[in-house]
C-alpha cells in the first residue's frame, strides 16, 4: 500500500513522491424531508458492523428532481462525514475520476485529486451524481474501488491508491432515457438500489414552503395541487420544478399586486413548464376560491 502523509491544513497530501492537491468538500446545505424509509435504507448500507466490515456502495435511483443528492446528501452530513460530489457526464474520463494533471505557471505539473480520490483518501462520502450518464469505460476505472479491493490505479501518476476505511460511496441514477445501460459486472457492485418516488403532496408542501419560506400558502395550495394531478397522469414535473414555479409566480405577484394567485401561477407553469402543462390546471371559476385555504377544489384535467 502506498504510503499516505497529509498536512495539517488537508489540501495536500505526500503519496510517495508525488504531491496532490485535495478536492475542496461539497458545502452545500441538504434538509430531507421526504421518504423516511430512503434514508433509512441508505444509513443501513452505509453500516458497518465489524472492523472488517466493508460499508455498501448503494445506487440511489429515481427520476429527476425527486431529491436524490439532497438525500444523500443529507444522511452523510448526519453521520458527520465530510461530503464531496462528483457529476458524472457521457464525456467523464477515467482520469476525471482519479487523479489530472495540471500545467503550473512555472510550467511544472501539478497533480489535482477529484472528490472521489479526495473522499477514498480523508475517508469522506463521495456522491457521484447522475452515474448512470457515464461511459462503460469510466465505469471500469472504478470496479477495483467498488469491491474488496478498495483501491484505484491512476496511470497518469503512476500510483495506486488505497481508500480509507470509512470512506463511503453512492451514485445517484435518473430514470429516464438519456442514460447507459451499465454492464452487469458494474451493476453487481452497485447495491442496494434504493428507488425514490415523488412525495406525497403534504410532504411536496413542506418542501417547497421549506425552500420558498416567503411563498403565499393559496399560492402553495394551488401549486401542490397541480404537481398532484400532473403525477397522476404520470408527468416528471418534480418537487424541483415546483420551487422554481413557486419563486416566480410569487416574484410576479410582488410585482404586481393585482395579479390573481391563479393567474400568477399559470404565468410561471407556463414560462418554466411549458403550453402542455397547463393542461393540468382546473377550469378558472374552481381556481376563483383563492381566499379560502381550508377549500381545496377538486381538481380534474381539462
Amino acid at each position: 500500500m502506498t504510503k499516505t502523509d497529509f498536512n495539517k491544513n488537508q489540501e495536500l497530501i505526500q503519496i510517495g513522491n508525488i504531491t496532490v492537491r485535495l478536492a475542496k468538500e461539497y458545502e452545500v446545505d441538504a434538509n430531507w424531508m421526504g421518504n423516511d424509509l430512503a434514508s433509512h435504507q441508505l444509513r443501513a448500507s452505509w453500516l458497518r458492523l465489524s472492523d472488517d466490515d466493508l460499508p455498501m456502495n448503494p445506487r440511489l435511483v429515481g427520476k429527476p428532481g425527486v431529491g436524490k443528492t439532497t438525500l444523500a446528501v443529507a444522511v452523510a452530513r448526519e453521520l458527520n462525514f465530510p461530503v464531496y460530489l462528483m457529476q458524472g457526464t457521457s464525456d467523464t474520463r477515467p482520469d476525471d475520476l482519479i487523479i489530472t494533471p495540471v500545467i503550473t505557471e512555472g510550467k511544472q505539473i501539478s497533480y489535482v485529486a477529484s472528490p472521489l480520490v479526495t473522499a477514498m483518501l480523508v475517508g469522506g462520502v463521495c456522491i457521484l451524481d447522475e452515474g448512470n450518464r457515464m461511459s462503460e469505460k469510466s465505469w471500469a476505472s472504478l470496479a477495483s474501488l467498488l469491491d474488496h479491493r478498495r483501491y484505484v490505479d491512476s496511470v497518469i501518476a503512476g500510483i495506486r491508491l488505497h481508500a480509507h476505511k470509512e470512506f463511503r460511496f453512492v451514485t445517484t441514477m435518473n430514470d429516464d432515457s438519456s442514460v447507459y445501460d451499465l454492464p452487469e459486472y458494474i451493476q453487481s457492485r452497485l447495491n442496494p438500489q434504493i428507488f425514490l418516488d415523488f412525495a406525497d403532496i403534504e410532504t411536496e408542501a413542506r418542501i417547497v414552503r421549506y425552500a420558498v419560506p416567503y411563498i403565499e400558502e393559496n399560492l402553495l395550495t394551488l401549486l401542490v395541487s397541480f404537481l398532484s394531478i400532473a403525477h397522476k397522469y404520470d408527468e416528471s414535473y418534480s418537487v424541483r420544478d415546483g420551487i422554481q414555479i413557486a419563486k416566480y409566480a410569487q416574484r410576479l405577484r410582488s410585482l404586481n399586486k393585482e395579479l390573481t394567485l391563479p393567474k400568477a401561477l399559470k404565468t410561471s407553469v407556463y414560462s418554466i413548464l411549458g403550453e402542455e402543462a397547463l393542461k393540468y390546471f382546473p377550469p378558472d371559476e374552481q381556481m376563483q376560491n383563492e381566499n379560502n385555504p381550508s377549500s381545496r377544489p377538486n381538481l380534474r384535467p381539462v
